[in-house]
């Protein structure tokens, strides 16, 4: 039980919070924020004085709507609230932060004099984690505090370690560019904007000339290393708008929006007196290394879809190949 003589809280009107627990901002990186919802000031401090400031962050909130303005606002992964208030209910609260926060991970423990089982299972349905009955004893409070932490914690590596699986599904291993899956979500979207919108798309292939002699004659080291040095010369030269990678193999695909027919032929140019200009040392000798490239500009008007843009830009890339190689063909 709280005991308001050790708090020295009896007969004491206190303020709602202290200068510093009114700025919600951290000042220190390890502290979780807190959002504390009651009517009662005293409550509210009784809250404060309870969570070690030194771990923990306390976001005062005096009603159920303030509450739900102030987690808008500071995303909070651990919320405490009262069940009954003035205008939102702590179990309103809970339905609210579910439905209108998805993306957020929150535990809540709700604070409630009722202990019938059919209201605990009400708050649970609601939304919350846990739930305490008033008066509450400090130390359990904190130890289902703790236990929420514990749980925020697990579910943020969880999510980190899905942030990096979903990265590594997207990415090629040998290049750090994007795969193809990559590639063609994020071309889809983008064509689908184009036409739309009507802004100019773009779909370049390209491909490292007599590739399979540098493998066959160096090894597959020197392959990598020659992938390697021309996946650097695309993402150099690729715009935030634009995006670049690899098919497999030799293969690369590069996607440009908003750039007319000059603007493509000038850029891809570029990529492709890059290339030339290196020298790579395979084998102890010194080797230049060419790629051919086949362009297929989205038409305006058309309702082709990536596939067909594909296909054009690689007839275009081997009609490059069949002229000689370390050549730009631009498809009809």
């Amino acid at each position: 039980m709280l005991d308001f003589k050790n708090h020295a809280l009896k007969g004491v009107d206190f303020p709602l919070a202290s200068p510093s627990a009114m700025d919600p901002t951290p000042t220190k990186p390890n502290r979780m924020p807190v959002l504390v919802v009651d009517d009662s000031p005293v409550a509210l401090r009784l809250l404060e004085m309870t969570l070690p400031a030194d771990e923990y962050k306390v976001i005062p909130a005096k009603s159920g709507q303030e509450a739900v303005e102030l987690f808008a606002r500071y995303r909070p992964a651990l919320v405490i609230t009262d069940w009954v208030m003035p205008d939102l209910s702590g179990t309103e609260l809970c339905e609210r932060i579910r439905s209108d926060f998805r993306d957020c991970s929150t535990y809540i423990i709700l604070l409630t004099s009722v202990s019938e089982k059919s209201k605990v299972v009400k708050g649970f349905k609601s939304g919350a984690d846990d739930y305490l009955t008033k008066p509450y004893h400090p130390e359990e409070l904190l130890a289902r505090v703790d236990a929420g932490r514990r749980i925020i914690a697990l579910q943020r590596e969880i999510e980190a370690k899905n942030r990096l699986l979903e990265q590594l599904a997207l990415t090629d291993e040998l290049t750090g560019l994007p795969n193809r899956r990559a590639i063609e979500q994020w071309a889809t979207f983008q064509l689908s904007g184009a036409m739309r919108h009507e802004f100019p798309f773009c779909v370049v292939m390209a491909d490292l000339d007599r590739f399979k002699s540098i493998n066959d004659t160096h090894g597959h080291d020197a392959g990598d290393q020659v992938l390697k040095k021309f996946a650097e010369i695309l993402r150099t030269g690729t715009r935030q708008s634009d995006i670049a990678g690899r098919l497999g193999g030799d293969e690369f695909l590069w996607i440009l929006t908003f750039v007319d027919d000059s603007g493509v032929r000038v850029a891809v140019e570029r990529i492709r007196a890059a290339l030339e200009s290196q020298t790579f040392v395979l084998g102890g000798q010194e080797t230049q290394v060419t790629a051919s490239f086949g362009i297929a500009m989205r038409r305006p008007g058309s309702t082709a879809g990536l596939k067909a843009l594909l296909d054009r830009a690689d007839a275009a890339l081997y009609s490059a190949k069949r002229v000689g190689r370390n050549k730009i063909d631009v498809g009809a």
